[in-house]
Formats: C-alpha cells, sequence, structure tokens
C-alpha cells in the first residue's frame, strides 16, 4: 500500500510539473507571437543615453524600426545612427527565436502586480542569446521585463511601462540597462543633436575615477504609426 501511495504520489507530481511546463510554454510562444506581430513601427520620442564616461544630452526625433533588426533614429537638423548589433531597443531582439526550452519559475510580486517569470533557453547553439529571464503580465501579455544574457554585448536588462499601445505590446517608456564589462561601443560614433553633428564627448582624461560597469537608456515613446510599411532605404 505504501510504496503504491509513493508511485501515486510521484506520478501525480510528474504530471503536475509536466502541466506547468506546458503553460509557461504557451505563455511564452503566445508571448512572442504577439510581439513579432508588429512588422514596423514610426515612434516620437524622447531618448537619454547614460554612461558614465560619455556625456550625451537628450535626444529627440523619430525612431523607426523594422522588423528584424532595423532601427534608426531620425532627427531635424540630421540623423543619428544607432549603434548596429550592440544595443536592442526592442523587446522582440530580446526575445530568443526558433525552438526554445521554457523553464517556468512562477509567479512574482513586482511594484505591487502579480507576473509570471519563465526563463528561456534557446536550441540553436548559434544564437546570440544565451538564456533569457521574462517576467510577464498574464492579463495584458506583456513582458514588463526582460533580462537577457548574449554571447556578444553582456546582459542587457529591459523595463517597459505600457499605455495606450498594450495591445501591440509596444510600451510607453523603456529603460535598457546595459552591462558595459563587455560590451563595446562603435568606434567612431557621433550622435546629431545640434544642427551640425557632434561627436560623443568623453569625460575628463584626468578623471581617475573608476569607471561604471552599468549604464542605461531610457526611450519615452509619445506616438507610434505601427505597420505602415517602412522602406529599407530610410535605414541606409
Amino acid at each position: 500500500m505504501i510504496k503504491r501511495f509513493v508511485l501515486l504520489f510521484a506520478i501525480t507530481g510528474a504530471l503536475v510539473t509536466q502541466a506547468r511546463a506546458d503553460a509557461g510554454s504557451d505563455l511564452f510562444y503566445a508571448l512572442r507571437k504577439k510581439v513579432l506581430t508588429v512588422k514596423d513601427y514610426s515612434a516620437e520620442v524622447k531618448m537619454k543615453i547614460n554612461v558614465s564616461y560619455l556625456k550625451i544630452p537628450q535626444l529627440k526625433g523619430t525612431l523607426i524600426f523594422k522588423s528584424p533588426d532595423k532601427m534608426r533614429l531620425e532627427r531635424s537638423g540630421g540623423i543619428s545612427l544607432l549603434p548596429k548589433k550592440n544595443i536592442n531597443l526592442t523587446i522582440s531582439n530580446l526575445i530568443p527565436a526558433g525552438n526554445v526550452m521554457v523553464i517556468d519559475i512562477g509567479t512574482v510580486t513586482l511594484e505591487g502586480k502579480k507576473l509570471h517569470v519563465l526563463k528561456v533557453i534557446p536550441e540553436d547553439d548559434l544564437s546570440n542569446i544565451v538564456l533569457t529571464k521574462i517576467w510577464i503580465d498574464e492579463t495584458n501579455l506583456v513582458a514588463v521585463r526582460a533580462e537577457t544574457t548574449t554571447r556578444n554585448d553582456g546582459t542587457v536588462t529591459m523595463d517597459l511601462a505600457f499605455g495606450k499601445y498594450a495591445s501591440y505590446g509596444l510600451p510607453d517608456k523603456v529603460t535598457i540597462l546595459l552591462d558595459l564589462k563587455d560590451y563595446k561601443l562603435p568606434k567612431g560614433v557621433t550622435l546629431d543633436y545640434n544642427d551640425e553633428p557632434t561627436p560623443v564627448v568623453k569625460a575628463a582624461e584626468t578623471d581617475k575615477k573608476p569607471k561604471s560597469k552599468k549604464g542605461s537608456i531610457q526611450i519615452n515613446y509619445l506616438s507610434y504609426e505601427i505597420n505602415k510599411g517602412i522602406s529599407d532605404d530610410r535605414f541606409k
């Protein structure tokens, strides 16, 4: 009788674990499907890049995106190209593509909101993403936080706040935290924030304080035009 009870308990536990894993996978794929419905957008934004050893004023302009990874910031008085392949400014680039293994961590409460936490590991050994941890608001089916470890760019953490564009999975505000230990800014990056292109200003060479290992990008999305079709020529 005891052996039968132990066996029944083990089988029940295995079924519960499998059901939880299946629910986690279903939730991830539903989120990814929603995110990928956005093929392109044009958004009016205000952007602030915070890196301790660079002095960069707030940027304003039109941020254009085309799936899967084309992005550009257009400004009156000049065009600012964003660093390529080094900064992921959209949640779609922080969610693994292809087949994945989903580990259901369960639920947590963050800032008074109940969130479902998943760890996602891509099965593709060539993927730049090694692991993504996602905090999901199930009611609105949006990721309010993603912590992604990559092979080339260290760890990127993205916090997202949603409003009237939540049905598209597009945020009103994004804060991206960068681990700069392994992160490399492209050489010769310039940002157009006046009428003339002005180089990024480095901190004074006499400053002997150790450089911070962290940086952030804050983006406020003021308005969107979604899935209207954007030509590749705008990214040249």
